[in-house]
């Protein structure tokens, strides 16, 4: 068990990506230590919607870890409480035109081939899966893969599920990291004073780069902004994950420029939520109204109804971001001992079973379920 300033391992972060890699790491029979300069799920997963998807992923490394991922949720749902909220609702991507369905088949196929369910739903069965959809619309594809969680809970069950050998630790900020004279890891130092452990996991999110930083290597993480509109309460009017088929496209972009694109789905406590955006403007959170507006057009054109409907609050979040859009994972040869948990920009809540499990395997020595190669940590160093 990990007393206060010794454990097996160390996680900075208590996001959900930092609680799934302390959760795998106690069911492997490691103690782990979670760090965090804030609350849990206080960045990127607490600014997060929850979504679980394969839908928007074409075939590669990081459909490969969302299949992996689907499974484990699939698993810790029937272990954790229900108040995570775990619902497999399916996901459903629309097409305005012809054009945009023929681009849908077209990535429904090499989808099909890696492993991911996907059915086209025609123009006349799309109000069956939608009833309150915009008339005019041209099909779309239903992907009963995906889900949804409330990332907060979710990320704060994981951490309890680790039982006695995981510690939390809050409100405590990493100011460095702690070498033998070799260079081996040996813990870090925060402003509470000297956390030891053989082993140091940045999961730290938008905040990944600086923790890199502090142990002498690059890992070129930014923050991506994003907005969520939130509405007043409604039935359930919403089925599924809904979205227009250009948030495929904005999420494969790696554009600093405004990218809005129609995400809408419903809550089992009611309202809808209504995204999505990307822009990288740093870290501020000024409220823009004119990504406001867009979201809200974008919507009530795929939902008329929502014209009609009060949005109750909105709130902001900033995706880690890295330029190949693929997460670090995995152990950093540049300082051994150093394991890196970030960078999954706005599938972190989807990817962190997978993720979790793949840096507790690299801790005890276990068979990996997936080629860490395409995640190495290092690999922006080598195309330099």
């Amino acid at each position: 068990m990990p007393t206060r300033n010794t454990s097996d391992v160390i996680v900075v972060g208590a996001g959900v990506v930092g609680a799934a890699c302390a959760y795998y790491a106690a069911r492997a029979g490691l103690s782990a230590t979670v760090l965090d300069r804030g609350s849990v799920a206080g960045g990127t997963t607490g600014a997060g919607e929850g979504n679980l998807l394969v839908s928007d992923k074409e075939p590669g490394p990081e459909l490969d870890l969302a299949l992996l991922s689907t499974g484990l949720w699939q698993e810790l749902a029937e272990l954790l409480p229900p108040q995570i909220e775990y619902e497999p609702k399916g996901g459903l991507v629309v097409a305005s035109g012809e054009a945009g369905m023929r681009a849908l088949r077209h990535f429904a196929a090499g989808q099909g081939k890696a492993g991911v369910q996907a059915e086209e739903v025609p123009e006349d069965r799309l109000k069956d899966l939608e009833p309150h959809l915009a008339p005019g619309l041209a099909g779309g594809f239903h992907y009963p893969q995906d889900a949804q969680v409330m990332p907060a809970l979710a990320a704060a069950h994981l951490l309890r599920a680790g039982g006695g050998r995981v510690r939390l630790r809050l409100g405590e900020e990493v100011t460095g990291l702690l070498t033998t004279a070799d260079g081996w890891v040996r813990g870090v130092r925060t402003v509470a004073g000297d956390v030891h452990a053989p082993y140091v996991v940045n999961a730290a999110g938008t905040w990944g780069g600086e923790l890199a930083r502090l142990a002498g290597v690059e890992l070129p993480v930014l923050p991506r902004r994003g907005f969520v509109l939130v509405t007043e309460p409604l039935p359930r009017v919403v089925r599924h994950k809904v979205y227009s088929a250009d948030y495929v496209a904005d999420v494969a972009s790696g554009s600093a420029a405004l990218q809005t694109s129609a995400v809408v789905e419903g809550t089992p406590a009611g309202p809808v939520l209504i995204g999505a955006s990307r822009e990288r403007v740093g870290f501020d959170r000024t409220l823009s109204t004119e990504v406001l507006r867009r979201l809200a057009a974008q919507a009530t054109a795929l939902f008329p109804f929502l014209a009609g409907v009060r949005a109750m609050r909105t709130y902001a979040g900033f995706r880690p971001y890295l330029p190949d859009h693929l997460p670090a994972i995995g152990p950093d040869p540049r300082v051994p001992g150093l394991l890196h948990a970030c960078g999954h920009e706005g599938a972190g809540i989807g990817l962190a079973p997978a993720t979790g499990l793949l840096i507790a395997r690299s801790l005890d020595g276990g068979e990996l379920p997936l080629d860490l190669g395409p995640f190495h940590p290092g690999r922006f160093e080598a195309a330099v």
